[in-house]
């Protein structure tokens, strides 16, 4: 599989990138071990994980995802080999993580830092992302910025500065954001070149065919400072792949978790919307999957496509997904759907 470079940055990754939330939830340490053994066979080269994982997010297996990363790369001296990312947890009341007080200052940044580390088993982290901001923005189905909401928080200067001394001690490689904003992005190149500090190289946020949300602003942004989207949740929590409408007792997280883990997935709209495409996908030869993965793996802007499962046999078809080229017709019809159904996963 081919590698292209992750931003402005020397780190050259897959395509593709395993996502791991399900390690130490739906997927036991084997089963783990088992899929970073397939992708790295298939090309892959690009892993994603955070200290929040796996989800749901509970004080029993919170850090187990990278635990279960660390324990392969400890077996499989496959470390030189893949580009690790992970992330730390912004502001969230979570008590098992920091002691509920984390954020984003400075003994925090280098507290996660030090976490992450060592479940991972690792000198170093290739990239290092902040899992939320700080400050008051809307994200995780929320679609309008509110005043009302702002909170005290902690200057994106502070972080960055933090940062930038992990960097210069080898402890992490290069630096990205999640669920970030068109302003957030220009204010962290704003302060790293104000001040000398690292430059951010890519953003992980939801893209998928039911959230464009990125195409509004934040792509233009991202193409003229050289930051990479990481396109998370391709599949809209499996909703695209509309097994959910032919079985609405599918399993998966949609129904193994509480419906307040993740509203934006289950509106109504949503649902209307994933029909249309799956009709669409049956109408030219495809399946659900390959269509909503195509248009990921296809988009200019996308660096990476975060792609997970719960079985090698769903990480097999997932990654089959990227030999899959839309016709002009196809992704013509996609956006005419889009356009009457603008982002209802948003």
């Amino acid at each position: 599989m081919k590698k292209i470079p992750l931003g402005s940055s020397d780190l050259l990754v897959t395509p593709i990138c395993l996502g791991t939330m399900t390690f130490g939830e739906q997927n036991t340490e084997a089963d783990a071990h088992s899929q970073l053994d397939y992708a790295l066979e298939r090309g892959i080269n690009f892993i994603d994980t955070a200290e929040m994982y796996p989800v749901m997010p509970r004080a029993a297996t919170q850090g187990a995802t990278e635990r279960h990363i660390g324990s392969w790369l400890k077996k499989s001296g496959q470390r030189s080999k893949i580009v690790l990312a992970t992330k730390m947890t912004g502001p969230s009341g979570m008590a098992w993580i920091r002691d509920g007080k984390g954020d984003l200052g400075a003994a925090d940044v280098r507290t996660a830092v030090e976490g992450n580390l060592a479940r991972l088993q690792t000198d170093y982290i290739d990239l290092y992302q902040l899992h939320w901001p700080s400050r008051n923005v809307p994200i995780f189905g929320q679609t309008v910025f509110d005043p009302a909401l702002d909170r005290a928080c902690i200057p994106i200067e502070e972080t960055l500065s933090t940062l930038g001394e992990l960097v210069k001690e080898g402890k992490i490689r290069h630096i990205g954001v999640s669920n970030e904003s068109s302003w957030g992005v220009s204010e962290f190149i704003k302060q790293s070149e104000m001040k000398g500090l690292p430059r951010i190289v890519s953003i992980q946020n939801a893209y998928h065919l039911a959230n464009r949300s990125f195409e509004t602003s934040l792509d233009e942004v991202c193409y003229h400072e050289q930051v990479s989207l990481l396109a998370y949740s391709p599949l809209a929590f499996g909703q695209l792949t509309g097994k959910y409408l032919q079985n609405p007792h599918a399993d998966g997280r949609l129904n193994l978790f509480p419906p307040t883990w993740s509203p934006r997935y289950l509106r109504p709209a949503l649902v209307e919307a994933t029909r249309r495409y799956v009709a669409l996908a049956a109408a030219h030869g495809l399946t659900p999957t390959e269509l909503a993965l195509a248009w990921c793996y296809s988009r200019w802007f996308v660096g990476s496509t975060i792609i997970g499962a719960t079985s090698l046999a769903q990480l097999k078809q997932n990654i089959d997904a990227y030999a899959v080229r839309l016709s002009d017709q196809v992704v013509s019809e996609i956006n005419r759907i889009h356009a009457e159904m603008m982002n209802p996963a948003q």
